[in-house]
């Protein structure tokens, strides 16, 4: 099994900036894919970020420019950076994990509340 706790949540005024971080433990070594997933109230969870054990990324179109993912093996953890936010980047956001050779996420965090003031 693997644990995965977020961290970095907070208020921000649209234009800011906030970083999460993500922390995995349990049986890391079998973790593959990690990403960010987010979920706004009344809205149905959608993926942020994801990126390979090798570091390959992909983006929502509506974040493209404006966050990062990053990762850390060495340190069982993946970040995730936010520039220029706004307020429709309100939600909650979760950190997610795949099994190695797998691209379906199924290890989760309990989730971050992101709110962005206008």
């Amino acid at each position: 099994q693997v644990q995965l706790v977020e961290s970095g949540g907070g208020l921000v005024q649209a234009g800011g900036s906030l970083s999460l971080s993500c922390a995995a433990s349990g049986s890391i070594s079998s973790i593959g894919n990690m990403g960010w997933y987010r979920q706004a109230p009344g809205k149905q969870r959608e993926l942020v970020a994801g990126i390979t054990r090798g570091g390959l990324t992909n983006y929502a179109d509506s974040v493209e420019g404006r966050f990062t993912i990053s990762r850390d093996n060495a340190k069982n953890t993946v970040y995730l950076q936010m520039n220029s936010l706004k307020p429709e980047d309100t939600a909650v956001y979760y950190c997610a994990a795949s099994r190695k050779f797998s691209v379906t996420y199924i290890y989760w965090g309990q989730g971050t509340q992101v709110t962005v003031s206008s």
